[in-house]
């Protein structure tokens, strides 16, 4: 692999694996966050410091953002200090996720600058971020793809979704869509089940056979809710945010939403209750307390 010199911004709790793994496929990883203690971790695992997003654009050709919100992003990317008052960037690829017209507007105003922007948005959670295969999910120019597709697919599988910016982030909007409702319609049927007396362990693994099967009972809830650890690594006021902007989407396209509004009040009660900053696994605790209930297994196995 090369050393191409590649800007990270925002290396949190999925940037920073996947900075890591640049680092460690030989490339020059410049980052900048402006948690103090998440930049440390960073320079710990290879990469560099900047101290703004300027000073990273101003290194790099090519860089990089995993940001936790729009409103960040559009600052990170249109600020003052920001990317397109670097004087060295030409690519700015946005592994976050902001829905497709904040993507948008970033595009055509980093184009007056002469950068071409690339939504990227991935999905997998931090395990996927740590191991490499997180779904990438590319809307840019086609003619990126031979310099691009190398250098994300050390982050994961690339999946090149259209040219028009914000395709990425409709794309992940709707991943993110049907993964809250996994969750989401899980929470309710294992409530269910283990108030009428079955051992939700066995519920799992019976679901897990058969057509019922989905990313919440392959993983998240064998994993992280039956062991009462919560610990997925994604927090619940970011998942409402991804669910409320693919409804906004939605509402835009004139496209229906119904069983998608549902989703986003269950995820809303959650946030309400258990914090924003509460895992997204903790989302079956409300429906739990409601059903006076635990998911847990009832016997040793």
């Amino acid at each position: 692999m090369t050393d191409k010199t590649i800007g990270f911004i925002g290396v949190g709790r999925m940037g920073s694996h996947m900075a890591r793994r640049l680092c460690a496929a030989g490339h020059k990883v410049v980052a900048y966050d402006a948690d103090a203690h998440a930049l440390q971790r960073a320079t710990e695992n290879g990469a560099s410091a900047a101290h703004s997003p300027a000073d990273v654009a101003s290194q790099a050709e090519i860089v990089m953002a995993s940001l936790p919100t729009p409103d960040v992003v559009k600052h990170v990317a249109l600020g003052a200090d920001g990317i397109g008052a670097g004087k060295k960037v030409k690519i700015f690829i946005d592994l976050s996720t902001t829905g497709p017209r904040v993507a948008g507007e970033v595009a055509k105003e980093l184009e007056s600058k002469g950068i071409i922007a690339v939504d990227a948005p991935v999905s997998g959670g931090p395990v996927g971020a740590e191991t490499g295969t997180v779904a990438v999910m590319v809307s840019g120019p086609k003619r990126l793809a031979n310099e691009l597709t190398p250098i994300l697919g050390i982050i994961g599988k690339v999946f090149w979704v259209g040219e028009e910016p914000g395709l990425g982030q409709t794309m992940k909007l709707c991943n993110n869509l049907l993964s809250a409702t996994a969750i989401t319609i899980t929470s309710e049927a294992l409530v269910m089940g283990t108030k009428a007396g079955l051992d939700p362990a066995i519920m799992l693994d019976v679901i897990n056979a058969g057509s019922g099967r989905n990313t919440a009972t392959a993983d998240k809830f064998p994993r992280c809710v039956l062991p009462r650890k919560f610990d997925f690594g994604f927090a619940t006021e970011l998942l409402y945010k991804d669910v409320r902007l693919c409804l906004e989407e939605g509402e835009r396209l004139g496209v229906p939403m119904i069983v998608g509004n549902a989703v986003r009040q269950l995820v809303g009660i959650a946030k309400a209750l258990k914090g924003g900053q509460s895992d997204i696994t903790e989302i079956v605790r409300p429906v739990e307390q409601w059903a006076g209930v635990e998911v847990k297994s009832l016997a040793p196995r």
